[in-house]
């Protein structure tokens, strides 16, 4: 039986908890990605961006980072390199893993690595993020565009990359 080889394939680091409303989006983003664009990557739901992530991405493999946003319009959808978010000011400092922020992580772990991973944070705003809470209606509205940026991003990053099987004898 053949494996799929995981060292190049980019990977789709997914935030956010199903519980809380608009910090849902991503993860049900993922489920609506078309079964080619999924054939692509390997999916990782990670609840809360954390420095490792980043740093398990291999050498030569790129990510994209799916989460809701704050800091934009409901339903606005922003796409920002992690090479522009570890450029911005400020350096990471000491801070408990469970509060740090996502720029913060991208940060920390371009100076472990020496450079952020190729890749990109995908993001949505959100509004409303209460216990049990569905997605609110601008993020619904803008779901199929968030879902069109997100595979577009997938194909950029990954272009004509499809799972190929290598040759595993113990498999």
């Amino acid at each position: 039986m053949a494996r799929v080889n995981v060292a190049t394939q980019l990977r789709v680091l997914v935030c956010g908890e199903t519980a809380r409303g608009d910090d849902a989006v991503a993860l049900t983003a993922v489920e609506a990605l078309p079964t080619e664009v999924l054939a692509r990557v390997i999916i990782v739901r990670c609840g809360q961006l954390e420095v490792g992530h980043l740093l398990d991405v291999p050498d030569g493999a790129a990510c994209v980072v799916i989460d809701a946003a704050v800091g934009v319009a409901p339903g606005e959808i922003v796409a920002i390199p992690l090479d522009a978010i570890a450029a911005r000011g400020g350096t990471p400092g000491p801070r408990s893993s469970h509060t740090l922020p996502p720029d913060e992580a991208i940060r920390l772990a371009a100076a472990l690595r020496g450079r952020p991973p190729e890749g990109v944070f995908v993001g949505i705003g959100g509004s409303d993020f209460r216990l049990g809470a569905g997605l609110s209606p601008a993020v619904r509205s803008a779901l199929p565009a968030f879902v069109d940026r997100l595979a577009s991003e997938i194909v950029r990053l990954a272009p004509g990359l499809r799972p190929h099987p290598i040759d595993d004898p113990g498999a």
